[in-house]
């Protein structure tokens, strides 16, 4: 009796749920420190992930601007592009919406200048991500104790890809928070639960249908982990239809509705997803990789040095509902051609969280874990063990972090940056790209309503035909002196330095000059060396 009178004492310095009676005596005997309730692990969070969004000035992948940014300034300010995907109604607006508000809200305040409209949208996403980080501590508190949930916040606040991608505006992001919070109130997923938590997993419900609202791909996160729950709960019925489909309903109502209005006509998106992705191959166009290539590249890449410690905390802490799902994902995202890192990011904190229990146990016997893993004591002392894993991967992570975020392909960033500021002075008055299509942010970051043209790569009805975007990669001098035929003569021509090399006489012969060059990278990604990004400008500019 006593025990359990100080396990509620410190439950409630904590305020954790827990799923039943026995996982909160769990939880409360691994860590009572009152510094790491859930409402300052929330405040360090958010103070962190602020900091890290505004410390992210590189380019990473055009969706988070063309897809998101680019969608949202177009709803707010009446212009912007709208790429391939909107035309075959392939994107819900939900998550544009969201940055749409945010626009909104800069113009009532006339904070839409060019410093707010580039820092903000991150901000707000770091506002979610530390939402995500918050229930990351908390269902690692749940399974594994307080001790190991603080290493798990350490794990996923120095990954360097978390660093390099949580707080960016992709879709993939607010997946991921979405995939956490939800994870975190299904009855299946929380070691030993044998009671059904209906109001729990409504919450858990209405979190999957909004990530599966927002990716459609998220399904195959929830297939899993629904299935789960279907044969641990004893109502399957009630399940079924009066928690699934009401919430699934609601939700796709909603959504249908949203997009009914923006589109202008009925919209399924999800259907339209699926038969393009999976059941066309579209994805494709952009490029395929090996069927291993998350096992073997993507997803170690990702870990990093934290590999070890996620295979011997999956191996060790005998969580196998958790790692089967990480193994699901992957292995069904294998299955698609076309692969990208940030499709499998919503898995990446799970793996991270198995490695601050790894972490936790480092100079612990093996008999003080074993089947009771929350028995974790907190010394005053950090082992020699520990202390040296730690420095390893912050020697590791920080560097990579800092670079990939701070120097990595910022031209892109920079150039839009600094043309922004010079439309804002009346110094701009037109834009031409000469560059791979959406290499640089657009109109959501310059923010004028100038004449801007790039090079299209949307996909072809018939195989084998090139783009503008691979046409000019062939042959960029034949390319731009054909596309110089029909042009409206721009004030500003931006390029990179691989192109402007060959472009040199053709951009002389039409008086333009360089007025300015940024560095973009210093190794190749998938296309030749783009070491720096220029502007060329009318000489009487």
């Amino acid at each position: 009796m006593r025990h359990r009178k100080s396990a509620k004492n410190v439950d409630d310095k904590d305020k954790i749920e827990s799923p039943n009676a026995s996982d909160r005596e769990k939880v409360t005997t691994s860590s009572s420190n009152p510094k790491f309730s859930s409402r300052r692990v929330f405040v360090i969070c958010m103070a962190m992930r602020m900091a890290n969004s505004l410390l992210v000035q590189t380019y990473f992948n055009p969706d988070e601007h063309w897809q998101a940014l680019e969608v949202a300034h177009r709803i707010a300010f009446g212009y912007g592009h709208l790429t391939w995907e909107w035309e075959r109604g392939i994107r819900s607006y939900l998550h544009p919406m969201m940055f749409s508000c945010l626009y909104k809200v800069l113009a009532l305040f006339h904070l839409d200048t060019p410093l707010f409209m580039i820092k903000a949208p991150r901000m707000l996403q770091s506002m979610f991500s530390a939402v995500g980080d918050l229930y990351l501590y908390k269902l690692s508190h749940v399974l594994f104790g307080g001790r190991a949930a603080q290493w798990a916040l350490f794990s996923q606040l120095t990954n360097w890809f978390m660093f390099y991608c949580f707080t960016r505006t992709l879709s993939n992001s607010l997946e991921t928070v979405l995939t956490l919070v939800g994870l975190y109130h299904w009855p299946c997923i929380r070691a030993s639960s044998s009671e059904v938590h209906s109001v729990s997993r409504k919450w858990g419900l209405l979190a999957a249908a909004l990530a599966c609202a927002i990716r459609p791909t998220s399904a195959i996160t929830w297939a899993y982990v629904g299935i789960l729950e279907l044969l641990v709960t004893r109502d399957r019925l009630n399940f079924i239809f009066l928690e699934v489909a009401p919430i699934g309903f609601l939700v796709i109502t909603l959504t249908c509705l949203l997009d009914r209005l923006m589109y202008g006509s009925w919209v399924l998106v999800p259907l339209n997803f699926l038969k393009f992705n999976f059941l066309s191959s579209g994805g494709d166009y952009y490029g395929t990789h090996k069927w291993h290539w998350y096992f073997s590249q993507g997803f170690p890449v990702m870990l990093f040095t934290f590999l070890p410690f996620s295979i011997a905390g999956i191996i060790t802490s005998k969580q196998r509902k958790l790692s089967g799902l990480i193994a699901w994902v992957l292995g069904l995202y294998s299955v698609l051609g076309h692969k990208e890192f940030r499709f499998v990011l919503p898995v990446l904190p799970i793996a991270l969280m198995f490695s601050g229990y790894s972490l936790a146990t480092i100079g612990k016997p093996d008999s003080s874990y074993g089947r009771t893993k929350d028995s974790i004591r907190i010394k005053t002392k950090c082992p020699s063990k520990k202390l040296l894993a730690v420095l390893f991967l912050l020697a590791t992570n920080l560097p990579m972090a800092f670079y990939m975020s701070l120097v990595h392909q910022r031209g892109a960033e920079d150039v839009m940056n600094y043309l922004s500021k010079e439309a804002l002075n009346g110094k701009v008055e037109s834009i031409v790209f000469l560059t791979p299509c959406h290499a640089l942010p657009y109109y959501s970051t310059l923010h004028h309503n100038l004449p801007m043209q790039f090079l299209d790569c949307s996909p072809s009805e018939e195989k084998g035909v090139l783009d503008e975007s691979d046409r000019f990669m062939m042959d960029p001098v034949g390319f731009a002196a054909e596309f110089a035929k029909n042009w409206s003569l721009p004030s500003h021509i931006v390029l990179f330095d691989s192109q402007e090399k060959l472009l040199k006489d053709f951009l002389t012969s039409h008086s333009f000059q360089e007025e300015r060059r940024f560095f973009h990278a210093h190794f190749k990604v998938d296309r030749d060396l783009q070491a720096s990004v220029v502007i060329y400008s009318l000489k009487d500019q």
